[in-house]
């Protein structure tokens, strides 16, 4: 190796020589994408309000990332103004605008959350063929149970049945399974699996007082999914952070899951905490100190802007090199897959810039978080790894 070869790349740089990009957790793709300033701005906010009097979503970290990133995408300057980035994509076209970004993020593989999403988004083999690249489910565990519920009426033996039938199948074609009990309950469940006697009950009482179509937020039926899950033996995706207006953040550090994460220890099952922040160094304490917990920080880096390289270095301070992943969390914007990929590449090399870590070092470090963990953790196939 040369002196050049064993120095890190030149600040601002990404990291050289990465394999294409695992994004292990991701979303469907609009089949419309807005071209006007403010719609298409709205996808860059978790909040479903207005943006503030006299801007929009583009005044914000993620808006600048998105200016960063995509413009030279399509042949612009970095930072073009949003109304001279959306007058280039309408007149590409939206085909080849997605074309050029998609294939611009450098993403080899995709897991794909399969769960509910507003506007019928291309997920599955479509996203496939957007990408040009395999694309692996992941099974939403509340809908399977929602959908058990709508097929089983107010029968508690066949709902649960149900249940167990819908999670066999979706793990016969599944790389992992994904649970938003952070959402419908919060983290701070109680860490075992329900008994017989208190799913029974619990089932009985939710089916008789749920309206058409109502969510599961049962904190005990949650425990049964989570535990179903974890018997398949399939990687638990949980989200853990912030996330839209539904959340109440607090309930979502991952410090909460500290004893199920003990209790599911025996089993081998690997738990993923997904986004984790502002709780990333607790969700990275949980990774460095349990053999089958795992950690990313999905969206986090697309959200928080300049301060990417900062956040991943935060959770590099313990987590070990093989238990972090990378993922976009991507939906809706092709530009959000680009982004997130674009700000993961740059964050990295300057977390693993170090205090002079030595270059081949730091090059295992960079492959294992970019593909290899996720490669190995979901037990990807070959035709994935290329």
């Amino acid at each position: 190796m040369t002196a050049a070869e064993d120095v890190p790349p030149a600040v601002g740089e990404t990291w050289p020589g990465l394999p294409p990009l695992v994004d292990h957790h991701c979303h469907g793709l609009l089949r419309e994408v807005p071209t006007d300033v403010g719609p298409f701005a709205r996808w860059l906010s978790e909040s479903d309000a207005p943006p503030a009097p006299g801007t929009s979503y583009f005044d914000s970290a993620l808006g600048l990332a998105v200016r960063r990133w995509c413009p030279p995408a399509l042949g612009l300057p970095a930072y073009a103004p949003p109304e001279a980035y959306l007058d280039a994509r309408r007149a590409l076209g939206a085909a080849e605008a997605e074309r050029l970004l998609l294939r611009a993020a450098g993403i080899g593989a995709l897991l794909v959350d399969d769960g509910p999403l507003p506007g019928a988004p291309r997920t599955g083999a479509e996203l496939a063929g957007a990408f040009g690249a395999p694309a692996f489910r992941v099974a939403r565990l509340e809908p399977l149970a929602e959908a058990a519920a709508d097929a089983a009426g107010r029968g508690t033996d066949a709902f649960l049945a149900g249940v167990a039938e819908r999670i066999a199948g979706a793990a016969a074609g599944s790389v992992a399974f994904k649970s938003v009990a952070a959402y419908r309950h919060g983290l701070n469940l109680e860490p075992a699996a329900p008994s017989r006697a208190e799913l029974w009950t619990a089932a009985e009482r939710w089916l008789r007082t749920r309206p058409p179509g109502g969510r599961l937020a049962d904190p005990v039926l949650l425990r049964h999914l989570l535990w179903s899950a974890v018997g398949t033996g399939l990687p638990l995706q949980l989200h853990t952070g912030f996330g839209d207006t539904d959340l109440r953040l607090h309930r979502a550090d991952p410090a909460l899951l500290t004893d199920f994460v003990r209790a599911v220890a025996p089993t081998g099952c690997p738990l993923v905490l997904l986004h984790c922040y502002p709780y990333h160094r607790q969700a990275a304490h949980l990774a460095a100190v349990h053999p089958h917990v795992y950690a990313d920080l999905g969206l986090t880096l697309s959200h928080v802007g300049g301060r990417a390289p900062a956040v991943l270095a935060e959770a590099l301070e313990l987590a070990p090199f093989g238990k972090l992943l990378f993922s976009t969390d991507a939906y809706g914007l092709p530009e959000l897959y680009l982004v997130g990929a674009r700000q993961f590449r740059w964050a990295l090399a300057e977390a693993l810039r170090g205090p002079g870590w030595p270059r081949g070092d730091a090059d295992r470090a960079a492959a294992l978080l970019a593909a290899g963990n996720a490669r190995r953790l979901y037990d990807l196939p070959e035709r994935a790894q290329r």
